[in-house]
């Protein structure tokens, strides 16, 4: 059944959830609830997320082993935005993410000491601090932001300690299936689940539950090298987004405010898309022509599509959408669009 049959408009729900973490004895649970957003949720529409999509129009493909991926081009309608990205930024050291100074599962602190906004991106993954997390939501840091604290998934279940603090990235992202249970705002026990499935889909087993072992399992490299070989260099010039699918589901869908940021977050986007294609085969692809139909009736559905429009801890507003089987979400400020995903 294509998108377009399948399609429905629906009002996506926002909601806390509660997490439970092993304590200093393993198995001891600790309810943690995250922290209320600024402001509240109105249903509603995004204009400035509709004008932007509605310029979107779907290029040439790549394909790899299973993975197709379709670029995405569109009109330019407001001016670029100076901003890095967390790995630019914690290489730069202009941003500091740390637990709290009484850790909790669901919140971490970030500080931007920088003179940029930096862009932080829903499914980007953490490591270090007490255990491995995952971001929550888009968001974007104001220059000289202060300390923030964040809400953030556990994707490290049996891991508690008090070793570092602060934490790094490694160019790791959360894999479709991951990262629809963080736009779904599921409860951590079905994050947790899905963790469980991506390292056994990728036979790589962690004493500690981690999800950063399926990156570091030696036949998942070598898969996200080639990969990357054939993918992260072909990125047509101009291009604000791409939209991946594996065999004929569409496994992501990434459209930023201009190309020289989407070229830069690509590579961590393509790894994630990639890690969902491990171990499937292309012997029988499905044909171009069909999944580019299919995403052309997406592009059409998703402006009309209503949400719920809120405020977060960085600036700008979100906007979260349902569209039939797809989530998405939207990230807008200064009159246009930062970032949008549609899985």
């Amino acid at each position: 059944m294509s998108i377009a049959r399948r399609a429905f408009l629906g009002v996506s729900g926002i909601a806390a959830f509660a997490a439970s973490v092993p304590g200093p004895a393993w198995g001891r649970r600790i309810l943690e609830s995250v922290p209320d957003t600024p402001g509240p949720a109105m249903a509603g529409i995004s204009p400035d997320f509709q004008r932007a999509i509605r310029t979107v129009r779907v290029g040439h493909a790549t394909r790899h082993g299973a993975l197709l991926v379709f670029w995405l081009h569109g009109t330019a309608v407001t001016p670029p935005l100076a901003l890095t990205t967390l790995d630019e930024a914690r290489a730069a050291g202009a941003l500091v993410i740390a637990e709290l100074d009484r850790a909790t599962v669901p919140e971490v602190t970030v500080d931007n000491l920088g003179k940029t906004h930096v862009l932080l991106l829903a499914g980007e993954i953490l490591v270090g601090g007490k255990q491995n997390r995952v971001l929550r939501e888009d968001i974007l840091l104001p220059p000289g932001s202060g300390p923030r604290a964040i809400g953030v998934y556990c994707v490290e279940q049996g891991r508690w300690n008090e070793g570092r603090r602060d934490f790094e990235s490694k160019s790791s992202f959360a894999q479709p299936g991951l990262r629809r249970e963080v736009y779904d705002k599921a409860d951590q026990a079905r994050v947790w689940s899905e963790v469980a499935r991506s390292t056994r889909a990728a036979a790589a087993p962690s004493p500690t539950g981690s999800y950063q072992q399926v990156y570091e399992q030696p036949a998942v490299k070598e898969h996200l090298a080639k990969a990357e070989q054939a993918l992260d260099t072909t990125v047509p010039k101009g291009a604000l987004g791409a939209a991946a699918f594996v065999d004929s589901t569409l496994s992501g869908l990434d459209l930023f405010r201009d190309s020289g940021v989407f070229a830069r977050q690509w590579r961590k986007l393509l790894r994630a898309h990639a890690v969902d294609a491990y171990g499937k085969s292309a012997l029988t692809p499905v044909p171009e022509t069909k999944l580019r139909a299919e995403l052309d009736a997406l592009l059409r559905a998703v402006p009309d599509a209503p949400g719920m429009v809120r405020g977060n801890v960085g600036v700008g507003q979100v906007f979260e959408f349902k569209l039939g089987r797809q989530r998405g979400a939207a990230l807008t400020y200064d009159d246009g669009l930062v970032h949008a995903a549609i899985l």
